[in-house]
């Protein structure tokens, strides 16, 4: 079998009526080109991998890692990125949003002399049908300026899934990026010593073939947590301090609560300050799925539920030490305001610690 020039990297999570019609609009859209197709599943319950597999039983240019305990839509275009001898790799997702033949546009334009070659929802002659054109021009204007001042590139959609570039580079640039999240172009181009070479190739950016997207509003979160990555995270990990965002805000709805609770449903502190520290961790639970953990988010209600009693309980020597300071140093004549502080500050690193491990670590 001829050596393949080009590896396409799908990283999957349940799409498995996805794979089949996508590999054949790849093989169409490469006629003449050597390719290969690496699946990198995150153990999806459809079955995506083993579908994989039967389509790699009668086709050898497609080859599946499937991973076990871990998830995140970076963290797999690295692995697969890392898995290929062909010289050129590409990453694109396998919904159907991303055309397959843009594909020989895109290795034209590496083998030409550019770096990285980026499919652009926002270049001119891109289409994104289902997206507001007001909003489009915002989120176009916003991201070029904040990625230029990080990467020293010209782009008008650094948080594109779909680009091209010599495999030789990726290796290279892998052991400085961080995994996590969505992010993995804007990684790239800030982890480069020299400032890539990027041309832009018009993506019509086409609606999803079938299942739900993985991506929503938090892109814009994760893309804030890109800059944070490149601007901060040798000094603090990212995702400790998007925890640590999320406590803070977490601290506020704990004090509202508490406010409400003292002012007319209880006199009693301890009783005030244990009903604020369940609500909070309610809170924090759910806005660090969405947020912090979201390349790991836990769906559905049953999903979700074990995950919130997971969270409560690796939270609860915490959430004891907390309550049980703040009533003593409350007792003694602290004030309120400090006695709440103190309480949920010795809870903290408790709880990033053993829910990282136990909550999302294990999905």
């Amino acid at each position: 079998m001829t050596p393949p020039d080009l590896a396409v990297v799908l990283p999957t999570l349940n799409e498995s009526g996805n794979i089949a019609p996508l590999i054949e609009r790849i093989d169409a859209a490469l006629k003449g080109i050597a390719w290969e197709v690496i699946v990198v599943d995150d153990d999806s319950a459809d079955g995506t991998a083993d579908e994989a597999r039967r389509l790699a039983r009668t086709d050898g240019r497609v080859r599946v890692i499937q991973r076990m305990g871990r998830r995140g839509l970076s963290s797999a275009a690295i692995e697969g990125m890392l898995a290929t001898a062909a010289p050129h790799v590409a990453i694109m997702d396998a919904d159907h949003q991303h055309d397959p033949a843009l594909l020989p546009l895109m290795l034209a334009a590496v083998q030409g002399g550019a770096d990285v070659a980026v499919a652009s929802r926002f270049a001119e002659g891109s289409s994104v049908a289902e997206w507001a054109e007001s909003a489009r021009t915002r989120l176009s204007a916003f991201a070029n300026s904040a990625a230029r001042r990080i990467t020293g590139v010209d782009l008008t959609d650094p948080m594109s899934g779909y680009f091209l570039l010599e495999t030789e580079l990726a290796r290279r640039l892998a052991p400085r990026l961080s995994g996590i999240g969505f992010k993995i172009l804007l990684d790239m181009l800030a982890a480069s010593e020299k400032t890539l070479r990027v041309q832009e190739l018009a993506l019509s950016f086409a609606p999803r073939r079938e299942g739900a997207s993985k991506l929503d509003n938090g892109v814009a979160f994760d893309f804030l947590a890109g800059l944070y990555e490149r601007s901060f995270g040798r000094f603090i990990p990212t995702r400790f301090a998007m925890f640590g965002t999320v406590g803070g805000i977490g601290v506020l709805v704990h004090l509202a609560v508490l406010a409400v609770l003292l002012a007319g449903v209880t006199d009693r502190f301890p009783v005030a300050q244990a009903s604020a520290t369940i609500a909070t961790m309610t809170f924090n639970f759910w806005l660090n799925n969405w947020l912090t953990y979201r390349d790991r988010r836990l769906t559905g209600v049953r999903d979700w539920l074990r995950g919130w009693a997971g969270f409560c309980l690796t939270c609860s020597v915490g959430a004891f030490a907390n309550v049980a300071a703040a009533s003593l140093l409350e007792a003694r004549g602290a004030p309120v305001l400090a006695a709440a502080l103190i309480g949920i500050l010795l809870g903290s690193v408790w709880n990033y610690a053993l829910s990282s491990r136990f909550v999302w670590g294990r999905y």
